[in-house]
């Protein structure tokens, strides 16, 4: 493995799609290349990088086409749709920061990696779906799209949003691929949109199933199964915030296991925004043996001043 720190950066899925926009092609190329302008900066510095992605608006507007189309052609089932969206999204990451590496003259190729994730059959979240994807919906879209056997979730006085099942991610299948890949020197795309959810069955073996992965809780498997020094998260909040919305709200620089862990139980972190963040970046740190891993959780666009701490929070181990 090359002698430089080695990071999984994942990015949130606005990082590709805007929520005020429509999201179509060149709108997501547009926002790929300005998250390439961030990542390269990483790369520059010295750190090899893993990078993955969400795809909560995408694979939303995917199904969405799915319905639209229905008529016309048959429909995609979900775990397709997945494996869709993320060799889409993936293509577009590593073009565009091949590209930019290319300006800046390094003679590097990100490579983008279909991946599947193991998750288990019996997860409860299969009988309690609880992952928001696609967009905002108003009561009107909501009721249109439960008829049409959606299954709805209000996040606020007034909207909703289709919510699916989200196992537990449990193993990355082509971990031993990609870890050739990193110790080689590549520049890695993986886990996108959390990965592919398969379930392993007697007699049959890897079968695809309905359901999106939390993109932080795979990376967090990822960074443990490739022994990463550093997880960080990037998305648009500049950290994490105590009594966040709150006259009292606080961001806090730094934070340990505990606390994390303490603040996580207490409430302070939903599961629909900085919830899974927090998770994810306890699961890589318990699973991690070095004394000095380390998660942190920043804005995107500031992603080279929050790997050096100059701001965002981050999470130690003591």
């Amino acid at each position: 493995m090359p002698d430089q720190p080695l990071i999984v950066v994942a990015l949130g899925g606005n990082a590709i799609s805007a929520p005020d926009e429509e999201g179509n092609v060149a709108q997501q190329f547009a926002h790929s290349a300005n998250t390439a302008r961030q990542l390269a900066d990483l790369v520059e510095a010295g750190n090899q990088l893993i990078v993955t992605h969400g795809n909560g608006p995408q694979i939303g507007n995917f199904m969405l086409r799915n319905e639209v189309a229905a008529r016309a052609i048959y429909p995609l089932p979900m775990e397709v749709a997945v494996a869709h969206v993320q060799g889409g999204m993936g293509f577009m990451i590593a073009q565009t920061l091949t590209n930019e590496l290319t300006r800046r003259g390094q003679n590097l190729i990100a490579i983008a990696f279909v991946t599947t994730v193991l998750v288990d059959p019996t997860d409860p979240d299969f009988s309690n779906p609880s992952k928001p994807v696609g967009t905002v919906l108003n009561a009107e879209e909501a009721e249109y799209h439960r008829e049409e056997g959606w299954q709805i979730r209000e996040i606020a006085a007034g909207k909703f949003r289709r919510v699916v099942p989200s196992p537990a991610p449990i193993k990355i299948m082509e971990i031993d691929s990609i870890r050739r890949a990193v110790e080689g020197g590549d520049l890695i795309v993986a886990c996108g949109g959390g990965g592919i959810p398969v379930v392993r069955e007697p007699y049959v073996g890897l079968r695809g199933v309905a359901a999106v992965i939390d993109k932080d809780l795979a990376s967090a498997v990822l960074a443990s199964e490739l022994d990463c020094d550093t997880i960080i998260f990037l998305s648009t909040v500049e950290g994490v915030a105590i009594d966040f919305g709150k006259p009292t709200q606080r961001y806090i620089d730094r934070m340990t296991i505990d606390d994390a862990q303490h603040w996580l139980d207490e409430g302070q972190f939903p599961p629909g925004s900085m919830g899974p963040k927090v998770q994810g970046a306890l699961n890589f740190l318990r699973a991690s043996q070095k004394p000095r891993a380390r998660a942190i959780i920043g804005h995107l666009s500031y992603a080279a001043d929050a790997l050096a701490g100059k701001t965002g929070t981050v999470i130690v181990k003591n």
